[in-house]
């Protein structure tokens, strides 16, 4: 492909991925996976260069673009070889008009700057679009991180995780026999930290109440040596289904329990006051991910903020049931945003009495509110609320 065709090829991926914004679609790799799928001519070289154009431009726009070629024109003023790319048919996109509209630089929408926990301070704005890098959790159960380093060349011990692997960026993990041995776990080092929050035991009983596809439940199993009874609960099914062969791959043993909303009550009954640990990775706005999915500033709106905070609070009321006196209920959340981080535990506190609140960590991220705030500015993972509560 030309620099041109390239460039086209941007334009028109960028296009699907803001229809695919408006309308809660696909994101946006897996809309350029596809594309590709359908494109065999492009060479391995095309597509990183394609890819790399369009997160680009995702990455410079806080809000959706009016249209790809606005996006893509916003990203050639600082870059004259995109400028230069614009060459008109057969290969390249029309050329450049006169006061033609390009896609303005900005990294937050202006609603959302008022939701961040005031921790999030502008001089860190930056770091929450950068490329993340690429952390596997090694299976404690069945190996060491020392072993594992060995296979991935260039790998370095994660600084927070004591399970943590950071490794090169174009690592291919999935072509990995650590990975196929269940070995190791692609998981960012910050998800891994909201496992080491819950201090899980041998013996203990663990339920992970939105356990998705159970990455934090095979966290939990790795980090006891598979000696805790970890059950994994979850309302889709889509979800929950990939998770017994996960297990199986990683030598673990979880039950699973697919959940009827809006019955989940009933179906954890037997359950109620049982439980040594309680985690609740909770639905959320995603904002502590977008160095992964920075589509995601374009698809949060306020009105799908009001109804992740409100799933927010119907699962810690669902949770809180479940915890044994003396238990622990973990409450996290992948956002960087105050409503869904130390206000919903406040209103938690406010509902529930019997409750006191614990530090889940005592060097690892900063204190906001009841809870600890991991960011990418300053702890360089993801970002995620955590708070710890203990039952009297």
């Amino acid at each position: 492909m030309t620099p041109s065709a390239r460039v086209q090829a941007a334009i028109e991926l960028l296009d699907e991925v803001i229809a695919s914004a408006r309308d809660d679609g696909p994101p946006a790799d897996a809309i350029v996976a596809a594309y590709f799928k359908t494109r065999r001519y492009a060479g391995s070289k095309d597509r990183r260069a394609v890819r790399e154009l369009v997160f680009r431009a995702i990455r410079r726009s806080a809000e959706i673009p009016v249209s790809g070629r606005s996006a893509m024109l916003g990203l050639s003023a600082d870059d004259r070889e995109i400028l230069d790319s614009f060459t008109g048919p057969p290969h390249g996109p029309d050329p450049v008009i006169k006061g033609e509209k390009r896609a303005p630089v900005s990294l937050i929408p202006p609603w959302i700057e008022r939701e961040l926990s005031p921790l999030v301070t502008r001089d860190e704005w930056p770091a929450l679009v950068l490329r993340a890098p690429l952390d596997i959790r090694v299976n404690a159960a069945r190996t060491t991180r020392e072993a594992i380093a060995e296979a991935f060349p260039g790998a370095e011990p994660t600084p927070l995780s004591p399970w943590g692997l950071r490794l090169l960026p174009d690592t291919r993990v999935d072509q990995s026999e650590a990975l196929a041995e269940g070995l190791v776990e692609v998981q960012d080092e910050g998800s891994q930290l909201i496992a080491l929050a819950c201090a899980a035991k041998p013996g203990m009983r663990i339920i992970d109440l939105c356990a998705g596809a159970g990455g934090k439940s095979l966290a939990l199993a790795s980090a006891v040596s598979n000696g805790a009874e970890i059950i994994a609960c979850d309302t889709n099914r889509q979800r929950l289904s990939k998770l017994p062969q996960r297990a199986d791959r990683a030598g673990a043993t979880i039950t699973t329990r697919l959940l009827d909303a809006p019955r989940e009550a009933e179906a954890l009954i037997a359950l109620r006051g049982s439980a040594d640990i309680v985690l609740v990775d909770a639905p959320c706005s995603g904002s502590g991910t977008w160095r992964r999915s920075p589509e995601g500033r374009w698809r949060l709106t306020a009105d799908r903020l009001a109804r992740v905070i409100a799933l927010q609070v119907r699962v810690l009321d669902l949770a809180a049931p479940l915890v044994k006196p003396g238990g622990a209920l973990v409450y996290a959340v992948c956002s960087l945003l105050g409503r869904e981080g130390m206000d919903q535990v406040a209103s938690f506190l406010g509902r529930h009495s019997g409750w006191s609140v614990q530090d889940p960590f005592t060097d690892i991220g900063r204190l906001d509110g009841a809870g600890r705030l991991l960011t990418p500015g300053h702890d360089m993972t993801d970002g995620f609320f955590v708070a710890r509560l203990v039952r009297s």
